[in-house]
């Protein structure tokens, strides 16, 4: 028997669940739909949403011969079987080519299809669960519609899942009762992805066995059959670079609650080595010279969640996220070594100033090397002008001191100091 999943498969874009903003009445998928006239095109977005639904869907809209295949098993030779194919009597109108998992497909397989997509005998419709800017190639993508498919909203899987029941039911003839909670836990819990919540569903049915003609579905046997499956999370994939990333910029909008989260997710999929590295690079890029002191405390905080591991790492991490995110912020310093890298890569280098070369052999006098260099420390306030940069980046500013205390401290000290010198 079909998995229930399929058997439950929308056959009507009104009967997909969510993606309204692509197939809801006024979507640009939907009218592309309706028009009957279908170009090559890549869903994009996690598992269990409804890319292979919608795929489907289309493909009972266009007189084009439908063809599929899986990147993850597919070779070159299927690939050159359907081209074969075009141009003959089983394809009279061209072939429609729905392609799974396209993030598999080597360079060489994607470019197969390039000529073929290009002279229109071959739709392509793709679908990966991969950022499609990172997997497919330029020529190829640029030949593709990219639709994003977002992660279902809870109250849209809690349907399906009534239905998956209700469904079970009718092929059963089995009553039911569902324990307060169940529908949204298996939703919730699922994570947006219909595909895992119906196949839930489905086992919790089987392990509630009937008694006098009904079955009891429980919370508990829910609980058993859809533990952590809540965690999308792929160390080499999107989900990984979108936590990260989602952490970070968290902290530096200083919101607490929303780093905590973030950083929860992410230790709940076991990631201490991304979480640590990144916590490091967010108290130079964004704490910075606003409390210069912030590096050494989440160093200190690193270091004990690895000596620690987890589960016990999660108290020093979070006292880190929590620092970050709470304390004052400066990209001053992030900005300063910006600017001086790009005028480098821009060519604006010149050579060190003969007085500030090494000086500490034989022979750098007669070369003039560190020839009337002035050792600030000579000098009151250990200080004393002279130039550093070089002659053709003379006068150059990269460095701009932050508005928060420690940074107009050390501005303020300097401007009293070096007016003296005017």
């Amino acid at each position: 028997m079909q998995p229930l999943a399929d058997r439950l498969r929308p056959r009507t874009l009104d009967e997909v669940a969510g993606q309204q903003h692509l197939i809801g009445a006024s979507g640009v998928l939907r009218k592309i739909v309706e028009s009957g006239v279908i170009p090559n095109m890549v869903f994009y977005g996690p598992p269990g949403i409804g890319k292979t639904t919608v795929a489907n869907i289309i493909s009972q809209v266009t007189s084009r011969r439908l063809y599929r295949l899986n990147g993850t098993t597919a070779s070159i030779g299927d690939v050159k079987a359907i081209v074969d194919e075009l141009d003959t009597f089983l394809t009279p109108d061209g072939a429609l080519l729905y392609l799974d998992e396209i993030q598999y497909f080597n360079k060489k397989q994607q470019q197969t299809l390039l000529s073929h997509m290009e002279n229109g005998k071959l739709t392509l419709i793709a679908s990966t669960t991969e950022n499609p800017y990172f997997y497919i190639y330029p020529a190829v993508l640029s030949r593709l519609t990219v639709f994003e498919f977002k992660p279902l909203k809870k109250e849209d899987v809690e349907s399906v899942v009534l239905r998956a029941f209700d469904t079970l039911r009718g092929e059963s003839g089995e009553s039911f009762v569902l324990e307060q909670g169940v529908a949204g836990y298996l939703a919730a819990a699922c994570a947006g992805d219909v595909r895992k919540a119906v196949g839930a569903a489905e086992l919790a049915w089987l392990t509630c066995p009937p008694e006098d003609g009904q079955r009891r579905i429980t919370l508990a046997a829910c609980e058993a059959v859809a533990q952590r499956s809540s965690m999308r999370y792929d160390r080499d994939g999107d989900s990984h670079f979108d936590l990260l990333s989602a952490l970070h910029k968290s902290i530096r909008g200083s919101d607490p609650d929303a780093a905590v989260h973030y950083l929860a997710r992410l230790l709940l999929a076991d990631d201490l080595p991304s979480v640590c590295r990144r916590l490091l690079a967010i108290a130079s890029e964004d704490v910075g010279l606003a409390w210069p002191q912030a590096v050494s405390i989440v160093k200190s905080c690193v270091d004990s969640a690895l000596q620690l591991g987890m589960p016990e790492a999660r108290l020093p991490l979070t006292e880190a996220a929590l620092l970050l995110a709470t304390a004052p912020k400066s990209n001053s310093a992030l900005m300063a070594i910006e600017r001086a890298i790009a005028d480098i890569q821009a060519g604006r280098i010149g050579d060190v100033p003969d007085h500030l070369k090494d000086g500490h052999y034989a022979g750098a006098e007669k070369l003039g090397h560190a020839v009337g260099y002035r050792y600030p420390h000579d000098f009151e306030h250990h200080y004393t002008p002279q130039q550093y940069l070089p002659d053709e980046l003379k006068g150059a500013h990269y460095y701009d001191y932050g508005p928060n205390k420690f940074e107009q401290a050390n501005k303020n000290y300097w401007d009293e100091i070096k007016k003296k010198h005017r």
